[in-house]
């Protein structure tokens, strides 16, 4: 990947996180990552929605492999996803509540307005359960139960993330990592 197309989904990424896919221009992700103009239709010629796909399944491999390198520092799933979604608690919260996920303010907005979006954001939710899902299992949960506590967790955290930007607070998420502890255990 070139530097200039890393810049633009890096720079479209962040643009997407504080605000959203209709907050978010072509010609301010061309002003804030710095690239040539040209760069953004020579490597995203379908514009805008490439771009916010592309970017958000992006989001998506970096977000899962966070939460892989967060939860190998335990060897208990229940203490390394807690400790997993305080650390994003402190994020979000050290952000003055503009950060979380470019993935869950473009799902929330674009879900039945683009396709090709939302099969990007489902494709990067999927990672995310994954790197739970793995977790779990190599802890000894079963295969179903694996599952469906993978995609709990997630759930759980992007609610959390939701509700603690939108109070202006990330007692939510505390909270979600306070009760992950226990049903994990």
């Amino acid at each position: 990947m070139s530097n200039a197309r890393e810049q633009i989904l890096q720079t479209t990424c962040t643009l997407l996180e504080k605000q959203g896919y209709h907050g978010t221009g072509l010609n301010e992700i061309v002003k804030e990552s710095h690239a040539p103009k040209g760069s953004l239709y020579y490597y995203f010629p379908d514009g805008k929605e490439q771009i916010t796909a592309e970017a958000v399944l992006q989001s998506g491999k970096d977000t899962a492999e966070r939460i892989r390198m967060g939860l190998s520092e335990s060897g208990s799933a229940s203490k390394a996803v807690s400790d997993f979604v305080l650390k994003v608690a402190d994020h979000v919260e050290l952000s003055g509540f503009a950060a979380g996920s470019p993935l869950t303010t473009v799902a929330m907005e674009t879900a039945t307005q683009s396709e090709r979006i939302n099969l990007a954001c489902r494709e990067a939710y999927g990672m995310l359960q994954s790197a739970f899902n793995e977790k779990l299992l190599e802890c000894g949960f079963a295969k179903a139960k694996a599952d469906e506590l993978a995609t709990f967790v997630v759930a759980s955290i992007e609610g959390g993330i939701i509700l603690s930007r939108t109070s202006h607070t990330a007692n939510p998420l505390r909270l979600v990592a306070k009760q992950l502890k226990v049903l994990l255990s």
